[in-house]
């Protein structure tokens, strides 16, 4: 038996709004009469674009924390059933991230040694 749902909504200004539900119709209802989220009620009319069923609406719940943390181009891949490439879209590009920290300490340490006219190998 399905406990809960997990859905994306596409709103029409083109944003994505995420929630939890027991009762995806109803839910839909809910937003297209404007009576749904705040976000959603000032963005109509909205479609569903996606949605996962689980047992309970804990785990429903827990899905949707997940994917609301997600950056669009990790959210458009799940919509579009690119499920290889989530993890890829997961992965931090910012400099001081981990996997490139070190990179970037190397990089203005040698910038820093060689203005003072030390070589670092």
């Amino acid at each position: 038996m399905i406990g809960g749902y997990m859905y994306i909504l596409r709103c029409a200004n083109g944003a994505y709004y995420t929630g939890s539900t027991k009762n995806l119709e109803r839910r839909l209802q809910q937003h297209q009469n404007g009576v749904g989220a705040n976000f959603t009620k000032k963005h109509l009319p909205v479609e569903l674009v996606y949605y996962e069923e689980f047992q309970t609406i804990s785990e429903a719940f827990y899905r949707e924390k997940q994917v609301q943390g997600w950056n669009r181009k990790k959210k458009e891949a799940l919509i579009n059933g690119e499920t290889s490439s989530l993890h890829q879209l997961a992965e931090c590009k910012n400099k001081t991230h981990f996997k490139n920290f070190s990179k970037c300490v190397s990089t203005t340490l040698n910038a820093h040694c060689m203005k003072q006219g030390n070589k670092v190998d």
